[in-house]
């Protein structure tokens, strides 16, 4: 859960999915330097505590915020929020998700891996199946208005042990994964969804695709076609030091 950064500044408590924490080859420890999230600490003279998961969406971050007894023993230091979930919630979900997050607990053994195989390849048809028949694109792992309605919940628990801090918001990312089928039909009701409750709630947004979206669909990232490169890390990372230090400053004071 650890990140990197100075144990003298502001301590930024980030909530996130596996793009805080993938790079360009594999996935990497939390106090890797080049991951985003140390970036922004780093920047501002202060330290990450990575709370993260692959695939995660606000729901999995709204259960960790309750569930984790970790989180708790950060939250009474904790001078900023950033919400990097929600991007993942966005993405198809041809099999409701209740059931594919049942996948990894089937038995037995041989049982799993063949269920685990035939979702793989059966979901980019299906997905590019849904996204050119199902009006809104087909289902998505969580539908906006129950992403927007958990990163309320991780605001308002936060803010009510840590009055005052600031918060950011990421916006869903691109991808152009084949395990998707390159479709990703659930992303603009995603943004519409995350901006108004930001707008709502006064929460800082970075437009996550504004800045790397050439980076991933360029090919530039990891070969998932998914996860970013370092520039990319090193982009977000600058981008959300800047949406916090307008604020930080007075926060902690």
């Amino acid at each position: 859960m650890t990140g990197a950064g100075s144990g003298a500044g502001p301590l930024l408590l980030i909530l996130g999915d596996s793009l805080t924490f993938h790079g360009p080859q594999r996935a990497e420890p939390a106090d890797e330097p080049r991951l985003w999230p140390n970036v922004t600490a780093t920047a501002l003279g202060g330290r990450a505590e990575l709370v993260a998961g692959i695939g995660w969406t606000a729901r999995h971050a709204w259960h960790a915020l309750i569930n984790d007894p970790r989180v708790w023993a950060v939250m009474p230091r904790v001078d900023a929020l950033v919400l990097a979930v929600g991007g993942m919630d966005s993405l198809p979900s041809p099999l409701p998700t209740a059931l594919r997050e049942l996948i990894p607990v089937l038995r037995p053994d041989g049982l799993r891996r063949a269920v685990r195989a035939g979702y793989r390849t059966a979901q980019p048809g299906l997905a590019r199946a849904f996204a050119a028949t199902v009006p809104g694109g087909g289902p998505v792992a969580l539908p906006p208005r129950l992403t927007v309605r958990h990163l309320e919940r991780c605001r308002q628990a936060v803010l009510t042990i840590r009055p005052g801090i600031p918060v950011v918001a990421m916006l869903p990312s691109v991808h152009r994964a084949a395990a998707y089928g390159a479709v990703h039909a659930g992303r603009a009701a995603a943004e519409r969804a995350t901006r108004g409750w930001a707008r709502e709630c006064g929460v800082a947004l970075v437009d996550v695709a504004a800045l790397i979206g050439e980076h991933v669909l360029g090919g530039h990232g990891n070969p998932d076609g998914m996860h970013w490169g370092w520039q990319a890390h090193a982009t977000v990372g600058a981008a959300c030091a800047d949406a916090l230090r307008p604020t930080l400053g007075r926060a902690r004071a």
